[in-house]
């Protein structure tokens, strides 16, 4: 049975790997070793050094710290697919765009009350 943070780090691999739009096989490469491997980390079938997981951080540009739980009483969030599909938009996008995103969200956030209680 696989250990519980090695489930975690699995499944932060493929979210961060769906994030940056890359295939198991493109990360395997980026990182020397076969898609196969990707599958069995994203798994928890095998667990992943942590010389491997400075690497899969580095190539997604994440930080090694983002593959760990959070130290919270609910764990770790799990994205849809619209939070996933808005953050590749804010991601590919200029940062005139991003800034535009920015805005919008914070406006929407600051109605948000507004609009609850008028229901």
């Amino acid at each position: 049975m696989a250990h519980p943070v090695d489930i975690h780090v699995g499944k932060q691999i493929r979210k961060l790997r769906w994030l940056a739009e890359m295939t198991q096989a493109q990360l395997g490469e980026a990182v020397g070793v076969k898609f196969q491997q990707i599958q069995k980390y994203e798994t928890a079938a095998n667990r992943v050094s942590a010389s491997r997981l400075d690497e899969i951080a580095r190539v997604l540009g994440a930080s090694v710290l983002s593959f760990f739980p959070e130290d919270s009483a609910d764990g770790a969030h799990e994205f849809t697919a619209d939070e996933i599909n808005l953050i590749r938009a804010y991601r590919q996008t200029t940062d005139t765009g991003r800034q535009s995103l920015t805005n919008i969200a914070n406006s929407v956030c600051r109605n948000l009350p507004v609009a609850i209680a008028a229901e």
